[in-house]
């Protein structure tokens, strides 16, 4: 079970995390999870039709993996995030390992922007990496890694929910690749026909300081 829009009770339990970035007809698309051939590449392929800019949360193992496929992202204008080296839940883990893990991955991506997979983080684990990251979570999920439903509703979820300056999360990974390679173009279609432009999400002080 999950949210498609955040609730505002969560937001406000924790107010130092980045849910979303109020700003005239402006929405942030994030992508989780890559960089995944076959997917990414896709992605790219689709944002740089509608000259929308995104950001993407890569896991430090992917980055490894596919070293050409992270450099075009960030070629591409698109801004990079950490998701830890290896798509650790913060919940499960022993809070120096989750640390070292994020780290290891900052090696790769050396990004001031960070995202816990699954959204899963203790409240120690966001005292600590706040020092260092901004900790982005989000306003709209899209539910592109829901196996249950398809493109149509993902399409929906996002249609229905984002507003002005929300941040919306897509997965560029082999798991939700049919869904979001159907859902995106349409979301992109939509917005741009209210006027809306896609920004990604500055990874420079500016958001530090709003946490």
């Amino acid at each position: 079970m999950y949210f498609v829009k955040t609730p505002w009770y969560l937001k406000s339990v924790y107010p130092s995390l980045t849910w979303d970035m109020p700003s005239a007809k402006t929405l942030y698309l994030t992508f989780d999870d890559g960089p995944v051939a076959g997917v990414t590449d896709n992605v790219l392929d689709i944002l740089q039709q509608y000259d929308a800019r995104a950001t993407f949360f890569c896991i430090g193992d992917n980055v490894q993996k596919h070293p050409a496929l992270f450099e075009r992202i960030r070629s591409s204008g698109h801004t990079i995030g950490n998701h830890t080296y290896h798509h650790l839940n913060g919940w499960k883990t022993d809070n120096n390992d989750y640390y070292e893990d994020v780290q290891l991955c900052n090696k790769l991506v050396a990004s001031k922007l960070f995202r816990p997979p699954y959204g899963r983080i203790r409240y120690s684990q966001i005292q600590e990496l706040k020092k260092q990251y901004a900790i982005i979570m989000w306003d709209v999920l899209s539910g592109d890694f829901d196996t249950t439903i398809d493109g149509e509703e993902c399409i929906s979820n996002v249609t229905a929910n984002a507003v002005e300056g929300s941040i919306v999360v897509f997965h560029d990974s082999e798991k939700a690749k049919d869904r979001v390679l159907q859902s995106l173009p349409a979301v992109l279609e939509h917005f741009s026909k209210k006027g809306f432009v896609f920004e990604s999400i500055p990874a420079t002080e500016s958001i530090m300081q709003r946490v």
